[in-house]
């Protein structure tokens, strides 16, 4: 489990010839990253007399980005799951017809969860990007450019989870489902990256003048 490792190892893993962890994962942890900075934004600025009146709002915030923490680190592990069970798809015989057809059934259902696993990451990304616009707004001045940063790891994870989407839609028989993961993930994408950049851009300004 990837909460329980320590950070070098899971990394050289990832840098290893091994299938996992891969894109995906690395993705879930960049957002993960991401929903760990604005914790500690968050951190930094309740309990200071300054933002009193952001208070409740910070309050609120930083338990959302705990939650979506917790779910990132899952679905990095989640991801890894899903894929050992397609690779081995893609290696089952098709020597006969029967086997043929048995093949491409597991395919297909291993694909469909395959699409699901970084979905999920790009949702959990997206609803990150709340929490980071209030403690942009309201969060402590001493860690804006923290905020900034965070917004940038949310931001990977959505450009990084959206390929691994794309590259097992791609292979799924059901192109009504495939088409909806993918406009799911094309709306995901527009738009956390559109708030994303947002949040990033007014934090430059902030530290530039």
């Amino acid at each position: 489990m990837i909460k329980g490792e320590i950070l070098g190892e899971w990394i050289g893993q990832l840098a290893s010839k091994a299938p996992t962890p891969g894109g995906g994962g690395a993705s879930a942890l960049a957002g993960a990253l991401g929903t760990a900075l604005g914790q500690m934004v968050a951190n930094l600025t309740v309990g200071k007399k300054r933002y009193a009146d952001a208070e409740g709002e910070v309050r609120e915030s930083l338990a959302k980005l705990e939650e979506l923490q917790e779910e990132l680190l899952r679905l990095a592990d989640r991801d890894a799951e899903v894929f050992s069970p397609l690779a081995q798809a893609y290696r089952l015989p098709e020597d006969t017809e029967a086997e043929r057809a048995r093949k491409e059934s597991v395919l297909q259902e291993c694909l469909i969860d395959a699409s699901k696993a970084p979905l999920a990451v790009m949702e959990k990304a997206f609803q990150a990007l709340d929490a980071l616009d209030l403690l942009e707004e309201k969060g402590s001045r001493m860690a804006a450019s923290d905020v900034g940063v965070a917004a940038q790891f949310v931001r990977t994870a959505l450009t990084g989870a959206v390929m691994n989407v794309y590259i097992n839609t791609k292979s799924m028989k059901d192109r009504q489902r495939a088409e909806a993961f993918n406009e799911k993930a094309d709306r995901l994408l527009l738009e956390g990256a559109r708030r994303a950049d947002e949040i990033y851009d007014r934090v430059l300004h902030k530290l530039r003048s």
